[in-house]
C-alpha cells in the first residue's frame, strides 16, 4: 500500500484532504508543523494547542498516526526574519509564499523521505494534472478559494509527489464532507493570511523583532520637496492612502519607499501606474526556461486580477511588459504567470525593476 504524509493544521481543509486521501487507499500519516508559539485567543492565528488537538482528533478518527513536528527555529530564521528585514528595507514580502516554499513543502518532503511516503498531501485549493509526461499546476475549480498563486515555486519533482485532494471541490462541499463525517472543525473559520502577526499590526511586530533602531524620516513629493515627517518606512506600503497624517489639497498615495535615506515618496493616484517591471528568482514549472518572450496573463498580488503581458526571460529572471498600466506594482510581491488555468511559473518583483518613468 502506498503511503502519504498529510499536513494537518487543525483546520477543515486539511482534515478533509486527509479523509479523501484515506479514501483513495493510501496508508496515511498525519503531521502538524509547529512553526511558532501561537496562542489560544479569538485571533485568526494557527499553531495553537487547540489547533493541534483538533488535528489529532481528526487523525485518530481516521485511524491515522499523528505527529507534531517542531520547526519553530527554522520558521523564525527563514520566514519571520525575512519578513522583518524586508519591511526594514522598504520591501513588502509575501510570507505565505515563503512559508509554503521553505517550510510546508521543503520540510514535508524531507520528512516524507524519512517515513518512506510516496506522496505529501495538503489542503491547498489547486489541481495537479499529468499531460504528455509532464505535470501541470492548475487553478482550483473554486476560483474564489484558488491558491495556485502561492504555489508557483513547485517543480516537476515536487508535483509528482504531491496530492491536492480539494482542487476539484468548492469550499461549501468541503464543509459538507466534514459535517457528514462528524469532524469537530467542520465550521471552524479559516486562519488569517499572516498567521504570526496575530493582532494585524505589522509595524508593532517588526519593532518587537528587530534589534535595528527604526528611524523616522520625511514624506517628500516626487520633486523632492519635504511634506512632513513620518515614524518609519515599516508603517507604509505602496499604494497606501490612509494613515499618512498629512493635510493636502488632493489625495496623496505612497509611491516609493527609500530605505537608504528613510524617505517616503508621495504622489497622485495616477503616479502609481506602471507598465514595466522585473522579477528575480524565477521558477518555470515545466522545468524549461522559454527561449523567447511569452504572451500570458500575470497576477502581481494574491487578490489581484490577471492581466495580459509579455514576459521576456533574462539571466534567471524576467522582464514583464503589461499591455495596460498596473497600479502599485510592489517590490517583494510575487508575479505569477498563467496560461488560462495553467500556472506557467513566477518570481519575485525586484526593487530595481519597477520603471517609475512609465506612469499613466
Amino acid at each position: 500500500m502506498k503511503k502519504a504524509l498529510i499536513a494537518m493544521s487543525g483546520g477543515v481543509d486539511s482534515s478533509v484532504a486527509a479523509k479523501l486521501t484515506k479514501d483513495m487507499g493510501y496508508e496515511c500519516i498525519g503531521c502538524m508543523m509547529k512553526l511558532y508559539d501561537g496562542v489560544d485567543t479569538n485571533s485568526r492565528s494557527c499553531c495553537t494547542l487547540t489547533d493541534a488537538e483538533d488535528a489529532r482528533r481528526i487523525a485518530y478518527m481516521l485511524g491515522m498516526s499523528f505527529y507534531v513536528l517542531n520547526f519553530i527555529d527554522d520558521f523564525k530564521e527563514k520566514i519571520i526574519e525575512k519578513f522583518v528585514n524586508s519591511y526594514v528595507n522598504g520591501i513588502t514580502p509575501n510570507p505565505c509564499i515563503d512559508c509554503n516554499r521553505y517550510m510546508k513543502f521543503d520540510k514535508l518532503f524531507d520528512r516524507a523521505k524519512i517515513l518512506d511516503c510516496d506522496k505529501i498531501v495538503t489542503g491547498h485549493y489547486a489541481r495537479i494534472e499529468k499531460e504528455n509526461g509532464h505535470y501541470l499546476l492548475k487553478k482550483a475549480l473554486d476560483e474564489t478559494k484558488d491558491q495556485s498563486y502561492v504555489l508557483y515555486f513547485l517543480t516537476q519533482e515536487m508535483l509528482s509527489h504531491t496530492l491536492f485532494p480539494l482542487g476539484n471541490l468548492r469550499k461549501s462541499e468541503v464543509r459538507k464532507i466534514a459535517l457528514q463525517n462528524g469532524f469537530v472543525n467542520a465550521n471552524k473559520r479559516d486562519s488569517q493570511d499572516i498567521c504570526f502577526v496575530t493582532n494585524g499590526d505589522y509595524a508593532e511586530f517588526i519593532e518587537q523583532n528587530t534589534a535595528v533602531p527604526l528611524k523616522a524620516g520625511n514624506f517628500i513629493d516626487q520633486s523632492g520637496n519635504i511634506l512632513g515627517r513620518h515614524n518609519g518606512i515599516i508603517r507604509y506600503t505602496i499604494g497606501q492612502r490612509k494613515g499618512l497624517g498629512l493635510s493636502a489639497p488632493h489625495p496623496l498615495y505612497v509611491c516609493r519607499l527609500c530605505p537608504e535615506n528613510g524617505n517616503v515618496v508621495l504622489g497622485t493616484s495616477e503616479s502609481l501606474f506602471n507598465t514595466e517591471t522585473d522579477v528575480c528568482g524565477l521558477n518555470w514549472i515545466s522545468g524549461h526556461t522559454p527561449k523567447e518572450s511569452v504572451r500570458c496573463k500575470v497576477k502581481i498580488r494574491y487578490r489581484g486580477e490577471e492581466q495580459w503581458a509579455t514576459v521576456t526571460p533574462n539571466n534567471g529572471g524576467a522582464h514583464i511588459s503589461f499591455d495596460i498600466p498596473q497600479r502599485a506594482i510592489t517590490a517583494g510581491q510575487a508575479a505569477v504567470f498563467y496560461d488560462r488555468d495553467i500556472v506557467l511559473g513566477g518570481g519575485i518583483i525586484s526593487p530595481q525593476g519597477i520603471d517609475k518613468s512609465s506612469s499613466a
